[in-house]
């Protein structure tokens, strides 16, 4: 169990305490809602979209739970530890920056959907490719489901970018934060990169 930064205990199941790792959890506003982090001492494990609504730090100390659970017991809800991954989505979200350096801790994807991931990140700025094209790139050209599936469940939202992936027919199709964030996402990218 570890204490947050007011103090409020989050738990977990104790499960590989001996090599626990601090993960530090926060919250950030966007453009296209609440984002959830949690930051390992490996790099982003996970950035997601905190429902619409939700005041407070209540989602946040879901989030917690969560990580406490799968992760480490040794979570802390701390805004410090996440300045530079909040710094750079200010940045992306103002335009002024393309490619995250934020380092990825990959430990919780693997087969295929990592591979899909990986072939997803490396989707230039302002660019899409179709579910096909990144199943043919990541080994598996009949696999334009499962990269559905694995886009579906990217704990890297934004920095991953898993909104670049779009329908055969060039229709963006549906994402995780909901379609208004996706043709937002596209559309920022699209006006600042001149496509």
């Amino acid at each position: 169990m570890a204490n947050s930064s007011n103090g409020r205990a989050v738990e977990g199941d104790g499960r590989g305490a001996a090599r626990a790792e601090t993960v530090w959890v926060w919250d950030t506003d966007s453009p296209v809602g609440r984002l959830g982090l949690a930051l390992t001492e490996a790099g982003l494990r996970r950035l997601t979209f905190l429902p619409p609504g939700t005041a407070g730090s209540g989602e946040v100390e879901v989030l917690a739970a969560v990580m406490a659970a799968t992760v480490s017991p040794e979570v802390v809800v701390a805004a410090a530890p996440t300045d530079g991954v909040r710094r750079q989505l200010d940045d992306y979200f103002a335009g002024r920056l393309r490619d995250f350096s934020i380092a990825v801790d990959w430990r919780g994807s693997t087969g295929f959907y990592r591979k899909a991931l990986e072939v997803a990140a490396a989707i230039p700025y302002g660019r899409t490719r179709s579910y096909a094209g990144v199943a043919a790139a990541a080994g598996s050209p009949s696999a334009a489901r499962a990269v559905g599936t694995a886009m579906a469940t990217n704990p890297v939202a934004l920095v991953i970018p898993c909104h670049r992936v779009v329908r055969a027919d060039g229709s963006r199709g549906p994402y995780g934060g909901g379609t208004a964030a996706k043709e937002l996402l596209l559309d920022l990218e699209a006006s600042v990169g001149g496509n």
